[in-house]
């Protein structure tokens, strides 16, 4: 199975029934899976006229109560960001799918690129949550799109699945489970009647509950800063609560939203930290250092955003030195930087021509030292 198609699977088993889209490269064959599946499955499935269009129709989607999902690449990306920051203000659950390519603007469509990591964290203004899932395989692109939906739901807030053009394209053999066994969040509901509904309630780490449009409660769901029942308000007391909250309820939960792979960190003396594609040419080399006898080490984040520190903070108290292998000029190297906190070496290694490192280029840069 391909990636891309992994991906629609994945969405699909999870429970998805709507997908709004445009098709661009490298993420089209999601759109086309789902174009073709999605009506026999009891879903629906609309091209729309652009980006910013098809955003706005998941949010929507979303609001009645279905869970909801797009896909794209950087192009349209940038266009969803908008949107993206009123589905944050709004609390509204969906996935945006990004299957990175090689730019800035329109750049190279068919070439693998990792620029899009810090875009993914901060492309809308404002405080906001980001929960930020980057597959490495095919079989694990078919498990974070499960759980980036289940977390888009727990969390009430859009969930971004970071994919690159090298995994979306990719195949390989995939064990896909039966649906029927898998582990499915559904979004809070509210109790009790009308007069309890507090939507945009709650405390610090709180996800309030919500209800759908059409139902039995009155919905007011806009992108200016509004208090617990959804009505605008200029407070800075509200104001305060509503963004902190916002922010916290993923904040409070990092222990449950961040994940990472450690492959041959116990005696490592030297280690890596990459993700993606990258990840699959870093334990390659791993694998040619550890025969050549040197002890190298792998970190792999799944979880981007929030940024998995303790994995960083763990290899900086050890005093392990570490290189970042990414398709960019630097951009998750400056977060392990900001971790290590000067305590260890933390080297850069960049690659922006559109080709995946080599493992060679990889083991080289580890055999130059710190």
């Amino acid at each position: 199975m391909q990636g891309n198609e992994a991906c629609a699977q994945g969405a699909v088993d999870a429970g998805v029934r709507f997908f709004a889209g445009y098709p661009i490269t490298p993420s089209t064959e999601i759109a086309e899976w789902m174009a073709r599946e999605m009506p026999v499955r009891g879903g629906k499935f609309i091209q729309m006229e652009d980006e910013m269009a098809s955003i706005a129709a998941i949010i929507g989607a979303s609001l009645t109560g279905v869970k909801s999902m797009t896909a794209t690449s950087g192009p349209g990306f940038s266009l969803m960001q908008e949107n993206i920051g009123y589905a944050c203000m709004t609390e509204v659950p969906c996935l945006i799918v990004n299957v990175q390519r090689g730019g800035p603007s329109t750049g190279r469509p068919t070439s693998p690129s990792q620029g899009d990591v810090m875009q993914a964290r901060w492309g809308t203004h404002g405080d906001h949550p980001s929960i930020t899932l980057c597959p490495w395989s095919v079989q694990e692109t078919y498990a974070l799109t499960v759980k980036a939906v289940n977390l888009s739901e727990k969390y009430r807030t859009p969930v971004i699945l970071l994919l690159d053009e090298v995994v979306a394209h990719l195949r390989e053999g995939v064990e896909i489970p039966d649906p029927r066994k898998l582990k499915l969040v559904e979004r809070p509901r509210p109790r009790g009647g009308r007069d309890q509904y507090r939507p945009f309630g709650g405390t610090v780490h709180e996800v309030p509950p919500i209800a759908d449009f059409g139902k039995d409660f009155r919905c007011n769901f806009t992108g200016l800063v509004h208090d617990e029942v959804g009505h605008p308000s200029n407070s800075p007391a509200v104001t305060d609560r509503l963004v902190r909250r916002l922010v916290g309820k993923v904040e409070f939960n990092r222990d449950e939203i961040i994940h990472w792979e450690e492959i041959e960190l116990e005696d490592a003396e030297i280690a890596m930290f990459a993700y993606g594609c990258s990840a699959r040419s870093a334990v390659s080399a791993l694998k040619s250092a550890r025969d050549q006898g040197m002890k190298v080490g792998l970190i792999r984040p799944t979880t981007l955003w929030p940024f998995p520190e303790k994995a960083v903070d763990a290899a900086a108290a050890r005093g392990i030195p570490l290189l970042v292998p990414e398709m960019n000029l630097g951009q998750v190297v400056h977060e392990v930087q900001r971790v290590a906190a000067g305590r260890i070496r933390v080297r850069p290694l960049s690659r922006v021509d559109g080709e995946l490192f080599t493992p060679m280029e990889i083991l080289s840069a580890l055999k130059e030292g710190f």
